[in-house]
């Protein structure tokens, strides 16, 4: 199979209680890209956490004990390391200058999501309320903007345990098969397959940041040649159940 990946260039600004999906489908046609059936659009996190307003002023944050503590021990903004505590259910680990949590929807990362990177100083973003309500409105509003059936995934750049770099993974997916199960299946050797299970939302999010990258104000990419897994789905989907995590 063929897979296709482009950046959607022009989108300004996002700013809260924007259209979101009118800036990404005007930039979509100001290129004159056509949107087919099963074309899946990537569309980072930061952007749809400014126009949900999930932003924070640091100015208005008050630290704990345990906040001011911390970064004092650590050099880091006590009132950026509250936000982190304020959007965490519980610490993983405090470490080497290093503070990784699990947010209120399970995943578990850096900062708990809290990024000051692409905002005014004094301001920092949290991750969504809700990813996958977040993916599904973007969903309906694009595909019955350009009349098609389409997914979206919600990404963010998430660490790895044991490998160094970050890669985008999927936090909200709508329309779109988040895993591929291949246990079943039998191998070129006539072996069946007992564990397989491919993260497909997190290696399209993956995909996408190739052409989006970091710093070059591209923040939705669009796939194209993966319609074979436009279905029902979630990010919840992506995250393990405590009884079945071998590392909590």
């Amino acid at each position: 199979m063929d897979l296709h990946v482009f950046a959607v260039q022009g989108i300004p600004e996002v700013t809260r209680d924007v259209d979101l999906a009118g800036l990404i489908a005007g930039a979509v046609t100001r290129e004159r890209r056509d949107v087919e059936d099963g074309d899946i659009f990537v569309v980072a996190q930061k952007i749809v956490s400014k126009a949900e307003g999930a932003v924070v002023q640091l100015d208005q944050v008050m630290p704990s004990a345990m906040a001011a503590q911390w970064a004092a021990d650590h050099g880091k903004d006590a009132r950026m390391v509250e936000v982190v505590l304020r959007e965490s259910r519980r610490i993983v680990r405090m470490d080497r200058d290093v503070l990784i949590t699990e947010t209120r929807h399970g995943f578990v990362c850096a900062n708990a999501g809290v990024d000051a990177s692409n905002v005014p100083p004094g301001f920092v973003t949290v991750l969504p309320g809700d990813p996958d309500a977040s993916a599904e409105r973007l969903r309906g509003a694009l595909g019955a903007k350009f009349g098609r059936t389409i997914g979206v995934i919600v990404s963010d750049t998430f660490g790895r345990p044991w490998r160094e770099g970050v890669v985008n993974v999927a936090l909200g997916v709508a329309g779109v098969q988040p895993l591929i199960d291949y246990r079943g299946a039998v191998d070129s050797f006539g072996r069946s397959l007992k564990s397989t299970v491919i993260a497909l939302a997190d290696e399209l999010a993956s995909a996408a940041e190739i052409v989006t990258r970091k710093a070059a104000g591209t923040p939705v990419a669009i796939v194209r040649g993966a319609a074979e897994w436009i279905a029902h789905g979630t990010g919840r989907a992506l995250v393990r159940d405590a009884e079945r995590d071998l590392f909590r």
